[in-house]
């Protein structure tokens, strides 16, 4: 079978710097997953998809890359992607210290 690109999407988290990340930045590391969420009520952006680690929002897939996520999630396909840290920068603008990237997961 032919090798298939799983990969979606890659960008820095939105909004890290008004969450908690930092509550949690120091278990931030490359490799780890996060979840995405439909946020609705959300009253910046009907489409808002929040990043969280484990019970901790570190803030948002970008305006850019949200919409057909945010499809997916409503559709209530929760578990189609796949979300990893891919680079942590301590030093970076908040807004550019984490980057994640998607991927479709593997069944």
């Amino acid at each position: 079978m032919k090798n298939i690109q799983r990969h979606y999407a890659n960008f820095h988290i939105a909004g890290f710097t008004f969450y908690d990340g930092i509550d949690v930045f120091d278990q931030l590391k490359i490799g780890k997953e996060l979840i995405l969420k439909s946020d609705p009520d959300n009253q910046y952006d009907a489409r808002a998809v929040a990043i969280y680690f484990e019970d901790t929002q570190l803030g948002y897939v970008p305006r850019t890359e949200n919409r057909e996520i945010r499809k997916f999630l409503d559709l209530g396909h929760d578990d189609l992607f796949e979300v990893k840290i891919s680079q942590v920068s301590p030093d970076a603008n908040p807004e550019h210290q984490v980057r994640v990237i998607v991927k479709i997961r593997k069944k």
